[in-house]
C-alpha cells in the first residue's frame, strides 16, 4: 500500500488560529501541518479535512480515483465542503468490516473515546491501524495477543498509553513503523518533536509525505542504560518517565521511601504515583542491585541521590568518627556493587539523579560529604550507561550518548 499524509497535525492544525504560544510561532512553512488525513492509494481517504483536494495536489496526488471516505473523529465547526466527485463521507460501525472495490479491507475498530480507528489491509496483505485523535483501542487490539501490523499511526503524544497498549499485546512489533499524528501544540516542533518521538520508537513526517506500508524503516536504536541528571525541580523525573511512557509493565523503583508524620512528603509521593501509567507497577526500595542482575521489564529508578542517602545512613557516613574507621570503605563498597549490576544489567534501566556541583557550597562537612559522594556516584553510573542526559528548566540536553534526532 501507498500512503500519503495530507496532513498531520491536529484537528484545528498547526500553528493554530490566533494561537499566540512559542509552538505555533515557528510551525510555519515546512513545519506547519494541516488537519490529519490520509490516502491510501489514491482510492481511500481517511478523515476529510479543509484543504483536502489542494493538499493532494501538492504531494502529486488527485482525489478523483477515491472511492470511499471514512471518518475517524467526531468534526467539530462548520461543515467541511465536500470536493466535486468525492462520495459521502462515513464512519463504519465498531466491528464491520468493508471490502472495497480496490481490494482493500477496512475494518472498524473500537476506541475508548469518541472515535473509530480503522485496520485497512491492503491487495497484497500489508496492514495499517489509524486511531483517531486521543484515542486507544478498546476491543481486541488492547487486550488480546495480536499479529503486528506493518504501520501504525497513532497520537502517540497525546496518548502515549495508546501505544504502550499495543505493544503489550504485540499489535506493534520491533519493525512496525509508527508515525506520529494528530500534532498539536502542546509538543515543540523541529529536534525536539524527533527526539521526543525517537525515545518512544516512532517518528513524524512533514504534510505531503507518501510512505510505502511494510517498508522497512529504521528507528534509532534505544539507549539500554540512560541516566538522566537535573536539579532540584529542573523536570527529570518526568523526562525519565516520559521516556518510558509507551512501554508497558515498567517497574518503578522508588527510593525515597516514606516518611511517618510528613504530609507535604506524601502529597509528593502520591502527585508521583498518579502521573503513572496504570500498567507500570511501583516498589519502594533500595535494594537496586538484586533487581538490576533479574530479567524483567523496564526498570525506572527514581532516584539514586536517595539511593545514596540511605546508603550513607547505612554505613554512618553522618559521623566523622565512623566515617574515618570503616564507614567510607562500607559505602565504597556499596556504590562498586551498585555500578558494578549497572553494567552487567541486561534490563532496559532509566535512572534519575540530582546534578551536583551548581549551588552553593553546603556549610556542613557531612553535606560536603554527601555531595563529593554524589558526584561520585553520578559519574561512575554515567560511565555505564550508553546515554547521559542533563535536565535544565524541563529542557534535555544530550551529554552522552545518541542524540536521538
Amino acid at each position: 500500500m501507498e500512503l500519503t499524509l495530507l496532513g498531520t497535525g491536529a484537528p484545528e492544525g498547526l500553528p493554530r488560529p490566533d494561537c499566540p504560544c512559542a509552538a505555533c510561532a515557528v510551525s510555519l512553512g515546512g513545519r506547519a501541518r494541516a488537519a490529519t488525513a490520509l490516502l491510501v492509494d489514491g482510492a481511500l481517504l481517511l478523515d476529510l479535512t479543509p484543504g483536502a483536494a489542494l493538499a493532494a495536489a501538492r504531494a502529486g496526488h488527485s482525489l478523483a480515483g477515491v472511492r470511499h471516505v471514512l471518518l475517524t473523529h467526531p468534526h467539530d465547526g462548520p461543515a467541511v465542503e465536500l470536493p466535486v466527485g468525492l462520495p459521502a463521507a462515513g464512519r463504519v460501525p465498531d466491528g464491520r468490516e468493508l471490502a472495497l472495490i480496490s481490494g482493500h479491507r477496512v475494518r472498524a475498530v473500537a476506541m475508548d473515546s469518541p472515535g473509530t480507528g480503522y485496520e485497512v489491509t491492503g491487495p497484497d496483505g500489508d496492514r495499517l491501524l489509524y486511531l483517531p485523535p486521543g484515542g486507544a483501542t478498546a476491543g481486541t487490539e488492547g487486550n488480546g495477543p495480536q499479529t503486528p501490523y506493518d504501520m501504525v499511526l497513532l497520537d502517540v503524544t497525546g496518548r502515549p498509553d495508546a501505544l504502550a497498549r499495543l505493544r503489550a499485546n504485540g499489535a506493534v512489533g520491533p519493525v512496525t513503523d509508527v508515525i506520529a499524528v494528530h500534532l498539536d501544540h502542546d509538543v515543540p516542533p523541529g529536534p525536539e518533536l524527533e527526539r521526543q518521538l525517537a525515545a518512544a520508537g516512532a517518528r513524524a513526517v512533514p504534510d505531503g509525505t507518501t510512505v510505502v506500508v511494510g517498508d522497512y524503516h529504521a528507528v534509532p536504536d534505544l539507549p539500554r542504560r540512560t541516566l538522566v541528571l537535573g536539579g532540584a525541580r529542573s523536570g527529570k523525573s518526568f523526562e525519565a518517565e516520559r521516556r518510558l511512557a509507551t512501554f508497558p509493565k515498567v517497574l518503578y523503583v522508588a527510593t525515597g521511601g516514606s516518611r511517618d508524620g510528613d504530609t507535604e512528603w506524601a502529597v509528593r509521593v502520591s502527585l508521583h504515583r498518579d502521573r503513572r501509567p496504570a500498567s507500570w507497577r511501583t516498589v519502594e526500595t533500595c535494594e537496586l542491585v538484586p533487581l538490576l542482575a533479574k530479567d524483567g521489564p523496564p526498570l525506572l529508578i527514581d532516584c539514586l541521590a536517595l539511593w545514596l542517602t540511605d546508603a550513607m545512613d547505612q554505613a554512618g557516613a553522618w559521623d566523622d568518627a565512623t566515617w574515618a574507621s570503616g564507614g567510607e570503605r562500607e559505602l565504597r563498597e556499596r556504590t562498586a556493587a551498585l555500578v558494578a549490576a549497572v553494567r552487567g544489567t541486561r534490563r532496559t534501566v532509566v535512572a534519575v539523579s540530582n546534578e551536583v556541583g551548581s549551588g552553593v557550597v553546603p556549610a556542613t562537612a557531612s553535606g560536603r560529604r554527601f555531595r563529593d559522594e554524589l558526584g561520585r556516584l553520578n559519574a561512575s553510573v554515567a560511565g555505564e550507561c550508553e546515554q547521559v542526559l542533563l535536565v535544565v528548566a524541563g529542557q534535555a540536553l544530550t551529554l552522552r550518548g545518541p542524540d536521538i534526532r
